[in-house]
């Protein structure tokens, strides 16, 4: 098993299900940038990993659970 294979998809799986949701509540980066402090354009492109706790809050300015993300 390619752990450095496997970490890079989900990165990727997970970066790609953040901007679906920035993209679906309309909100630019540019925007979500202003209002958390969170350069979400760097997490998108899913060069860097994401810290729990980075995601936690993007889900509450989203609005949803931890849970509700990987569902």
């Amino acid at each position: 098993m390619n752990t450095s294979r496997d970490e890079k998809i989900s990165r990727l799986n997970i970066s790609s299900e953040i901007k679906k949701l920035r993209e679906n509540s309309q909100v630019s980066q540019l925007q979500f940038y202003y209002e958390t402090k969170i350069n979400i354009a760097r997490i998108e492109r899913g060069k860097y990993d994401i810290r729990l706790q980075t995601l936690r809050k993007i889900c509450l300015y989203f609005n949803i659970t931890i849970n509700d993300f990987f569902d």
